[in-house]
């Protein structure tokens, strides 16, 4: 099952065990209860540190429980995978093995002693597919948290495998995630934002600790590739850098295949993202996570210090301040999307498209974001059809050309999505405006929405110049409106939102920034906005 290479791999990270671990197997006489003893048992080949039991009890078959071989209760068991942990979920499973061995996950002090003092039993279901890149985050964190509190137990659950629970429980998007067998969280999140669902003071708490940071330099707001690219630019500087971030990567995160990063031959969004965000690490910049901006203070005078209030209750200050808030997917704006968001309405066509195995679904949106997401879904549903309201597709033709090669799909042109139907549960159909004016209605399961992205930016309205579309307006240097705040990549009017070009944009408006900071005497006054809401 395992290739050779990712063997040797496997086997160097397995030297590292610190502890023996049990790999305890819940199985029966089906083809995947087959295929993972034979993954179970690649493994403990690799490793004496790793031993194969076939005497599980679990309900769940097949699947495998990661404990300590010195473990006692149950306490110490709090990792299972109802799944064949291949694709992008072998990563989840090598991590768990070396935690639940020993190693300590990389959390900081303060994550973990959150974590270890949560009350309760918290007992996690993560429905999964193996294609899906935003998944393994969610897996994870879970697990970790499972290895570093006797309470916690996470259960990832590849929904191919387990299709009577998906159907039972209405899943038709992943990450899926079940507290106490009730639903948790839909969608990518961290170890810090499911803290703080299950945290209540947890924002408070992070407020308090940034109450008394001293101003920055340089504050970048966004961890994307502008944002990443700007932060190690300054920090290269010896300026005083922080970087707000709610999650590292932004958008990129939920790309799947990268193959125009150049001297990167090919890679994907979550690599990519981790890659950008080690960068940043390597050097002094005060990264604080999991954390929105949700107002912005301009400085009363050139040199003064700007204010940027967090929705935690923090507000941060410094002397120039670098916006790379990037954007996020565009919605129709329809009736029914966002009643049947989850339950036939996806954006993610790599996370979901495997719950549309054999059904009629419709791509709306004729870029190379949609005719790629109808390819993709091509070869998994019944039929696809690709709504596209003007008059011709706007992809490369190199993937029209594919598209059109494709028996099973059909393309729509003048056709304006108005409605998306359904029966109180799920998706049914969509009715479309055609070229000759009458509306059409097509009858099908499921609707991904690939109609481009809105920059994130409805938070610095009334500040900063910004377009009729809600881009920030910049010049050439990275420049806003407002002297010593700077922008840089998607949420900006530079043209072509490409990753190569947002950190080309980082590192631009981290310059110019730069030039401002020698140039302009610093005050040190704050707006007086900024006191006003402090005081509140």
């Amino acid at each position: 099952m395992l290739q050779d290479t990712i063997k040797a791999q496997l086997k160097g990270y397995l030297a590292n065990l610190a502890h023996p671990v049990v790999l305890e197997a819940s199985l029966d006489d089906s083809a995947p209860s087959r295929e993972m003893h034979e993954l179970l048992h690649e493994v403990a080949a690799l490793s004496d540190k790793v031993q194969v039991s076939e005497q599980g009890v679990a309900t769940r078959r097949p699947s495998f429980v990661i404990r300590r071989a010195d473990a006692t209760g149950q306490g110490m068991a709090g990792v299972t995978f109802a799944a064949i942990p291949m694709g992008h979920e072998f990563t989840s499973f090598v991590l768990a093995l070396l935690q639940v061995a020993g190693h300590a996950p990389k959390f900081s002090d303060d994550v973990i002693a959150q974590i270890r003092a949560l009350p309760g039993k918290y007992a996690f279901e993560t429905y999964v597919a193996l294609s899906c890149q935003n998944c393994p985050d969610v897996v994870q964190a879970l697990n970790a948290m499972s290895v570093l509190n006797p309470n916690i137990h996470n259960t990832t659950i590849d929904g191919a495998l387990f299709q009577d629970e998906v159907a039972a429980r209405n899943i038709m998007s992943v990450p899926q995630v079940y507290l106490n067998g009730e639903p948790f969280e839909t969608g990518r999140a961290d170890v810090e934002q499911i803290l703080a669902k299950l945290d209540a003071d947890a924002p408070r708490r992070a407020a308090e600790r940034l109450k008394d940071i001293a101003p920055f330099d340089m504050l970048i707001i966004g961890g994307g590739p502008a944002g990443a690219s700007a932060a190690i630019y300054a920090a290269r500087k010896g300026l005083r850098t922080g970087i707000v971030v709610e999650r590292f990567g932004g958008q990129v995160m939920d790309t799947d295949g990268i193959e125009n990063f150049i001297s990167v031959k090919e890679t994907d969004g979550p690599k990519l993202s981790a890659a950008l965000e080690a960068h940043v690490r390597q050097y002094d910049v005060d990264v604080i996570s999991s954390q929105r901006a949700s107002e912005l203070f301009p400085a009363a005078q050139p040199g003064g210090l700007h204010g940027v209030a967090l929705e935690s209750g923090a507000i941060l200050h410094a002397r120039t301040v670098i916006l790379a808030t990037g954007a996020h997917w565009r919605h129709l704006g329809v009736p029914g999307e966002e009643e049947y968001r989850n339950r036939g309405v996806a954006y993610c066509p790599h996370c979901d498209g495997p719950f549309y195995k054999g059904k009629r679904v419709a791509v709306a949106g004729g870029g190379n974001s949609g005719v790629e997401a109808a390819i993709d879904l091509a070869g998994i549903v019944a039929h696809v059809t690709l709504l596209q309201r003007g008059s011709h597709l706007k992809a490369d033709k190199v993937l029209q050309d594919k598209l059109y090669s494709m028996p099973n799909v059909t393309v729509l042109t003048e056709a304006l999505t108005t409605r998306i139907e359904g029966n109180g549960k799920n998706v049914t159909g969509l009715t479309y405006r055609g070229g000759d004016g009458a509306d059409h209605h097509l009858d099908l399961e499921g609707v991904f929405v690939q109609i481009g992205l809105l920059p994130n930016t409805g938070w610095l309205k009334g500040t900063v110049r910004l377009t009729d579309f809600g881009e920030i307006v910049v010049n050439d240097h990275g420049a806003t409106s407002i002297p010593g705040i700077f922008a840089a990549g998607d949420a900006t009017t530079t043209p072509y939102k490409q990753i190569v070009i947002a950190i080309g944009d980082g590192a631009k408006a981290a310059l110019s920034a730069f030039d401002y900071l020698i140039r302009v005497p610093a005050t040190g006054e704050k707006h007086a906005a900024v006191l006003e809401t402090a005081a509140k």
